[in-house]
């Protein structure tokens, strides 16, 4: 038996991270997870690229053209979307999902998935370096895991 397993380390990879500023105090504490974990795994912050967009819907679109450019290793995606009286969260939840997803089907380039999707803000805290940990962390790893796999894979 083969066993392929991708290395957690971010050194040498080019990363760029995809952040909405929609519920900003969450998002803020995602990306410095996310930061904290290239740091951590032998990455230099000072590369990374951060792309800012409006609202956690628009983190596909943004994420796509940076697969498109071949010009990172790595995108880690973050966002939090917090149920409101609408039904407006399950579709924005579902949308971003599915685009996130087809971003990393598509095998080009590995890819972290730190979107939030809770009932209220502060469990979104929790999520963002709170009780629960940090997922910005947790997404920027997996997507330095991702990235190496798909290497070795090719």
């Amino acid at each position: 038996m083969t066993t392929i397993r991708g290395e957690t380390r971010a050194e040498g990879l080019r990363v760029a991270i995809v952040v909405s500023r929609y519920h900003e105090t969450v998002t803020r504490r995602l990306l410095d997870g996310a930061l904290a974990g290239v740091r951590e795994k032998g990455g230099d912050p000072e590369s990374v690229t951060v792309v800012e967009v409006p609202g956690a819907f628009e983190i596909p679109p943004a994420a796509r053209a940076l697969a498109r450019a071949k010009r990172h290793d790595a995108i880690v995606c973050l966002g939090a979307v917090v149920r409101g009286e609408t039904p407006h969260f399950d579709y924005v939840c579902a949308e971003t999902s599915r685009g996130i997803a087809e971003i990393a089907r598509e095998g080009e380039v590995g890819v972290g998935f730190g979107l939030l999707t809770t009932e209220t803000l502060d469990q979104a805290a929790e999520r963002a370096g709170g009780r629960v940990g940090n997922k910005g962390w947790e997404a920027a790893v997996a997507a330095f895991e991702m990235a190496s796999l798909l290497r070795k894979l090719r």
